[in-house]
């Protein structure tokens, strides 16, 4: 695999890059850079904890039984992935709850990429190979709007306006207990779990994590309240970690104590309904709204 050193993982530690790159876990990707199989601005490195620099190339030797679904990257037009908007520049999706972005360990198939591919099949030259014109990302659970690159130049563009902190991503979200505060920003690093490998966690040693938060309604018969987050970065399950972390966690979210009754919910109940970005090419501002779907306006009618 090649694959080039994004702005968003500039200084991260080389066996952290590989694992999430390749989308292998951190002791998979921490063998390969051991066993001389990872190549750094062509150069073969074996120490773990050297840093990258946004730009770099890397070059990873993975095995097949490694790459997993890699693959499985082939056009899918069995694949329905509702696009709320395309021009030559971008595509932005209002990606269902159930459908898996890109392949990976587990989900080798019938992902979001793979259905994009077979619309439009020049996005397999954009961005990283396995997971072509992706610049971020929603939980396979989370539903809502995303945005997509379809040419080199405005996966650059995307990637920098996300470091920079300019793309817009405010999420709904009906969280369990009354937040006494109207808003909030919850600034805590994020990193893996040391109980759960599958987990993320607040953690001392994690990258940098914010997220802002607006009451929209609490209600007191059950005690939940719906709120509006904003991500000022995009670390994996922030908004879900955060929320938790401050005794609030999603309803409906099984991995960070928000599966409770009297609520059913099959799933967490986080929705991206704003998108907002700088436009690739015009430089005019984008801005898309997605409202909450049926599964997650059925959970919130049973509030009255």
């Amino acid at each position: 695999m090649r694959a080039q050193v994004p702005e968003s993982l500039a200084g991260e530690r080389l066996d952290r890059a590989v694992a999430l790159l390749c989308d292998v876990p951190r002791s998979e990707a921490s063998a390969l850079v051991a066993s001389g199989a990872v190549q750094l601005g062509g150069a073969a490195v074996t120490t773990r904890a050297r840093r990258v620099t946004a730009g770099q190339w890397l070059d990873v030797d993975v095995p097949e039984a490694t790459e997993g679904g890699l693959a499985a990257l082939h056009p899918d037009p069995s694949v329905d992935v509702p696009v709320v908007a395309a021009d030559e520049a971008v595509i932005v999706v209002d990606k269902p709850a159930g459908l898996v972005v890109h392949p990976g360990a587990g989900n080798p198939t019938a992902t979001m990429v793979q259905g994009l591919l077979a619309r439009y099949p020049n996005l397999a030259r954009v961005g990283e190979p396995h997971r072509p014109g992706v610049v971020h990302r929603l939980d396979a659970g989370t539903s809502g709007l995303l945005v997509v690159a379809r040419t080199p130049e405005a996966y650059r563009s995307l990637v920098d306006q996300l470091a920079a902190r300019t793309v817009e991503r405010r999420y709904l979200a009906l969280v369990w207990g009354v937040v006494e505060a109207d808003s909030g920003l919850v600034d805590a690093p994020i990193g893996r779990s040391a109980t759960d490998p599958t987990a993320m966690a607040v953690a001392a040693a994690g990258r940098s994590a914010r997220t802002r938060y607006t009451v929209l309604e609490r209600f007191r018969e059950p005690a939940v309240t719906l709120v509006e987050c904003r991500l000022e970065t995009g670390r994996t399950h922030q908004i879900r970690v955060h929320l938790a972390a401050i005794g609030h966690p999603v309803v409906g979210d099984a991995r960070y104590r928000g599966d409770r009754a009297p609520l059913p919910a099959d799933r967490p109940f986080l929705h991206a309904h704003r998108l907002g970005f700088d436009h690739p090419d015009s430089g005019r501002r984008c801005r898309y709204e997605s409202a909450l779907p049926p599964d997650l306006e059925d959970v919130r009618e049973l509030l009255g």
